[in-house]
């Protein structure tokens, strides 16, 4: 597997309980190879014109470019926000290992 057809996907929850269960869902429906959970982030933000400021957890969810259009959608169905940040950043180059690790994770 290339680099090329790995992506990284940013996506903030809300509080450690939904990212655990989107992470869970995502991994078990073979969507992600892998999702980290980095609690802790302070999000700061304009919604609905008023400034926020909120605790959030963030996951670093590793596909490919093949499952991320259902993951994608998965996300957005499951995800108690009603926009939530889903965000896809192109793997320019891993080790060869790992890249085919998370290939073969979401077949």
């Amino acid at each position: 597997m290339s680099a090329a057809n790995t992506l990284l996907i940013f996506c903030t929850c809300p509080d450690q309980s939904t990212a655990g269960r989107l992470a869970g869902e995502l991994v078990e429906r073979r969507l992600a190879a892998c999702v980290s959970q980095l609690p802790g982030l302070i999000s700061t933000y304009r919604w609905q014109e008023k400034l926020a400021h909120d605790e959030e957890v963030l996951l670093m969810i590793k596909t490919t470019k093949a499952r991320y259009a259902d993951l994608e959608q998965t996300l957005a169905e499951l995800h108690p926000y009603e926009l939530p940040e889903i965000l896809a950043v192109p793997v320019n180059a891993g080790l060869s290992g790992y890249l085919d690790w998370v290939a073969q994770s979401t077949r």
